[in-house]
C-alpha cells in the first residue's frame, strides 16, 4: 500500500534497553516504527484508546499500555521504566500528541524523564511522508543521543526532551 523504506536501523542496539523517540503525525506511526525496528517493541498509548473492547484487545497484543494524558500517571511510568530497565524497546513520541502538519509540537518532558532515569540507549526517529495510498513513507533512525552530560549535570527532563526533539529535527533536515 506504501512505498516504505527504513534508514539507520543499524543504530538500534541488538540488546539492552532502548528508548526510540519519534515525531508523531498519525495513528499509524506506532505500528510503522514498530515494524521498522528489528526488535520487539512496546509503546504508550493514550488511555482513551483502551475504552473499547476491540481496541483494548489489539493494543494489548502489540504490547501497548495506557497512559492518562495531562496528569502524572504513576502506573504507566512504572511500567515504562521497568521495561527499559529490563532491556526492552519502548517507543515514545516526545511531542505527546500528533502534529497535523510536518511541523513539530513542543517537546513534553516524558521522554527526558526516561532518558535520565534509565540506562536505555536513546534513538531519535523521524517519519517522513504521509499515509496516502501508494505514497512514499520513510523511517529514519538516528545515532544514539549521548546522555552523559545531561546525567552528570542533573538536567531537567524537559531539557533532555527538547534535545531529543532537536535530534529528530536534524534527521528531518538530513532527509531532504
Amino acid at each position: 500500500m506504501y512505498r516504505y523504506e527504513v534508514v539507520g536501523v543499524e543504530h538500534i542496539p541488538s540488546d539492552g534497553g532502548v528508548l526510540i523517540c519519534s515525531n508523531h503525525l498519525s495513528n499509524f506511526d506506532p505500528p510503522l516504527v514498530g515494524v521498522s525496528c528489528p526488535r520487539e517493541v512496546s509503546f504508550l498509548a493514550k488511555s482513551e484508546m483502551f475504552k473499547f473492547k476491540f481496541g483494548k484487545k489489539i493494543l494489548k497484543k502489540v504490547h501497548a499500555f495506557p497512559i492518562k494524558r495531562g496528569a502524572s500517571d504513576r502506573q504507566a511510568l512504572k511500567i515504562a521504566k521497568k521495561l527499559l530497565d529490563d532491556g526492552h524497546v519502548l517507543i515514545m513520541f516526545p511531542e505527546g500528541t500528533r502534529s497535523r502538519t510536518d511541523d513539530f509540537n513542543p517537546a513534553r518532558p516524558g521522554a527526558g524523564f526516561f532518558a535520565l532515569r534509565t540506562d536505555a540507549v536513546v534513538i531519535p526517529c523521524y517519519i517522513k511522508g504521509n499515509y496516502k495510498l501508494f505514497s512514499r513513507v520513510k523511517v529514519y533512525f538516528g545515532q544514539p543521543v549521548d546522555m552523559s552530560n545531561f546525567k552528570e549535570n542533573k538536567a531537567k527532563p524537559i531539557e533532555v526532551a527538547r534535545c531529543i526533539m532537536t535530534k529528530i529535527e536534524d534527521l528531518k533536515v538530513r532527509s531532504v
